[in-house]
């Protein structure tokens, strides 16, 4: 798995390697944030790894709101498990430890404060990962994690703590994309242009289903911007090997003159 470097157009990020799932950690106070979950997603179909969503905290919301909230990721997310916990409570931690199977490998990915190190506490048995406590004004625990952690399980699973991520930069994830956001995929063909970009264009079927409330408009712009950094990173990528060669083509000029 692999996101765009922080502040590095061309340069990628490895985030973990021969991974089967990816626990997608948000708490669901003031971390709650769809757009990052469908950033998360793609990250993960890019890679062909199972995702699983993980909303935490839920001793803080009421059973309504926790209700609507979910239905509210149901609506954009299709077909993706999705499992409401407490660390605190230990509600839903049992039917987490479902998904832990022996001869698996697991991620952790989420912002900083989210709970992933109390999670591993929890997923673990013991006390394999330091947590701090939470404030009272916020409801957040602050960051403890620094690096990359990987924790041996009882079931014989092996998971993966990873640093919270500010930002989740998209980089060549054209066929994750097609996966998160598939339903535009499946319209596209029957736009009327074959390279249409879905923005502006007459006879988009992609936009057509956006108006008529087919697709919901903020999927479709969060789409859109993730588009936009996809082709922004591929063409910095090609500008980078370019200037590679033509620097690597000066070098060899260079020598030919120098031993003439």
């Amino acid at each position: 798995m692999q996101r765009q470097a922080v502040g590095k157009n061309s340069e990628k990020q490895i985030i973990a390697t021969n991974i089967d799932y990816a626990f997608i950690v948000q708490s669901v106070d003031h971390d709650f944030n769809i757009n990052r979950l469908e950033r998360y997603l793609t990250i993960c179909n890019t890679s062909k790894v199972e995702p699983v969503i993980i909303l935490n905290k839920i001793d803080l919301i009421n059973q309504t709101d926790l209700s609507q909230l979910i239905a509210s990721v149901q609506a954009r997310v299709k077909e993706i498990p999705i499992l409401a916990i407490s660390n605190q409570s230990q509600k839903g931690i049992d039917q987490l430890k479902e998904f832990i199977r022996k001869g698996n490998t697991y991620c952790l990915l989420g912002s900083s404060g989210v709970g992933k190190s109390s999670l591993l506490n929890n997923l673990s048995g013991k006390q394999v990962m330091k947590t701090n406590t939470i404030s009272e004004s916020t409801h957040k625990g602050r960051h403890v994690t620094s690096h990359r952690e990987l924790i041996l399980l009882e079931k014989g699973g092996v998971i993966i703590d990873n640093p919270g991520m500010r930002e989740v930069g998209i980089a060549n994830s054209n066929e994750g994309l097609e996966t998160t956001f598939d339903i535009i995929l499946q319209l596209s063909a029957d736009c009327k242009f074959h390279n249409c970009t879905h923005t502006n264009e007459i006879g988009c079927a992609v936009l057509f289903a956006v108006d008529q409330g087919k697709i919901d408009r903020n999927s479709y712009e969060n789409y859109v911007k993730m588009e936009k950094e996809k082709d922004y990173f591929e063409s910095s990528v090609a500008e980078k090997r370019k200037k590679d060669k033509d620097f690597g083509k000066m070098i060899k000029h260079f020598k030919k003159v120098k031993r003439g």
